[in-house]
Parts: C-alpha cells; structure tokens; sequence
C-alpha cells in the first residue's frame, strides 16, 4: 500500500495545482474552513433523483413504468460514458479495448434481464389504461440509444438493408439520415408518412444526431477496433467480449424488450397497436432488421440465422 504524503508534501502539490491555473493557494484553503461537509443525499442529489418520477394517471403501476425507463437512461448514459473513453483513446491496446467493451455488455446484460421487472411488474389491466396517455410517445424516442448505435458502428450497418447499395462514405449525412433503419418504424404503417412521433423525435434531436454522427465516424467501437494491429484484431477474448457485445444489444436485449412488449399489447386488452403508430414487431424483432454492429466477427450462418432461433 502506498504511504499516505505528509502535510508538507499536501501543501506542495496544493501550490503546484493550483499555481497551474493561476490561483492562490491560500484562497482556496481559506474557503474550507466555511465549506459544508459532504453528505450522500447531497452528493448522489436523492432528492431530486426521487422527484422525477411525475405521473399523469392515478394508476400505481404507471410509477413503476416511469421509474423504470429512467434507470434505462441512467444505464444508457453510463455506457455512453465508456465508449466515449475507447473513442478518445490513444493508443488504444487489447486489454484497455477489451476491459470497456466488458463493462459495456455487463450493462446491457444487466438491462436484458430487467425486463422481467416490465414484464411482470405491472398488471395489464392498468398499463393498458395508463399507455394511453402516453400516445404519441414512446420507447423508440431513446435518444441516447441511438447515440448508442451511432458510437458502436460505422454508419452503414445501420442504414436500412433497402437503401444500403445506395449509400456509401461520400453520402451526405443528411441523406444517409433519413434511411436510417428506424425511419421505417417512424412512419405510420397505414399511410406511410412520417408519424407524430417521428415528427417530434426530429423536430427535438435531429441536429444533434447529425453532429454525433459525424464525431463518431471515425471512432466508433467498430472503426477503432479494425485500427488495431491484425494480431490485436485476431485476439480470442477481445473478439470474444465484440461478439458478446453485439449479441446481447441487438438480439438478446432486443427480444426482451420485444417479448415485454407482446406481453402487453397483445394481451387482447386495447387494439393491438403501438403508442406510436409504427409497426413494432418489424421494428423490433432482429430477424427483420438485423442490426449488427460488428459483422465481419460473424460467421455467414450466423448472419444468416441472425435472431431467428431466440424467442
């Protein structure tokens, strides 16, 4: 274990902290002696956590739908956390790689799991009455999941399967934007224009796509991957820890979020339809829309049979 500095070594790398940015030492030490001690509440800001859950029907188990989409978002940001790290990384090495994709599919593993709590958490009869309320929203509005996606794999594997002879790295964002493979889940099935829901999703974060999907271009977990040495890129665990990644986001997590789904909405409560209009099983199901992030580490049986053999 490391010996603790002593109070003159504290007081040296205070000054050179601080002279760093141009800032008195003795200033700083000064307000500590005012500062308020550091409580958990405080610092994890419980209050506040524990304030956002805001419903907008009487019925008790709509908080546990609320609740548990906003631990969604939380898990959400922490991944995006991790891949901003391999993004950014110089001189990014196998076991550095390898560490973040792991903690990256724990949290995904994590999420597919939790869907029993969707699944079995609520009583049908009140989700289906609550959901109502919630029309135009829904899921498919995750912004940070499709940051996600975009941070995970070079653009064109996320480009509907109908467009992608069409589009290449030359093609404008704004083009290769609207064939996104959730366009389609977008528009309404009946009429086929762009739904409410879609309409609001662009309206709110399209800007901010575009941005994001050009910074992650060249830095996705897929484009940083295939940087590496070909001995690096042929290492067992690493591709082991990719495939497990992919897998567990596009088919394991995928279905669980289907199933919960047609737990649901097919219950024979209601009409059978989205709160968004779109035709979610073709949206959902991966054997329709077969996203893969990483499809060279797969066999051509495997592409092939992608999501057909998991229920």
């Amino acid at each position: 274990m490391e010996d603790q500095p002593n109070y003159d070594d504290i007081i040296k790398q205070l000054q050179e902290k601080y002279e760093k940015i141009d800032q008195d030492t003795d200033d700083h030490l000064y307000g500590l002696l005012y500062s308020k001690p550091i409580t958990y509440w405080d610092y994890i800001q419980t209050d506040a956590l524990l304030n956002l859950q805001i419903q907008r029907t009487t019925l008790p188990d709509e908080m546990v739908f609320i609740a548990y989409h906003q631990i969604n978002e939380l898990i959400f940001k922490m991944i995006l956390w991790e891949i901003n790290q391999v993004a950014e990384k110089e001189n990014l090495d196998v076991a550095y790689f390898e560490n973040k994709i792991m903690r990256i599919s724990r949290y995904f593993d994590m999420l597919t799991t939790s869907f029993n709590i969707m699944r079995e958490g609520m009583e049908v009869e009140q989700y289906m009455k609550f959901r109502y309320t919630l029309t135009p929203a829904s899921g498919f509005q995750s912004a940070q999941y499709r940051f996600i996606e975009f941070a995970s794999t070079e653009l064109i594997n996320l480009i509907d399967y109908r467009f992608r002879s069409t589009i290449n790295r030359d093609t404008p964002y704004t083009h290769a934007f609207e064939h996104l493979y959730w366009q389609a889940a977008g528009k309404d099935h009946k009429t086929g224009k762009k739904s409410t829901l879609l309409i609001n999703f662009e309206r709110r974060y399209k800007d901010e796509f575009l941005r994001f999907m050009e910074k992650y271009n060249t830095k996705n977990l897929w484009t940083r991957f295939k940087e590496l040495p070909e001995e690096d890129q042929n290492d067992e665990d690493l591709v082991k820890a990719m495939r497990h990644y992919d897998y567990t986001v596009n088919v394991k997590w995928v279905m669980a979020h289907y199933n919960a789904a047609v737990h649901y909405i097919e219950s024979g409560i209601g009409d059978g339809e989205a709160t968004g209009g779109s035709d979610w099983k073709k949206y959902m199901h991966p054997k329709y829309q077969r996203r893969i992030f990483f499809p060279d580490l797969w066999t051509e049986e495997e592409l092939k049979n992608w999501g057909n053999n998991i229920k």
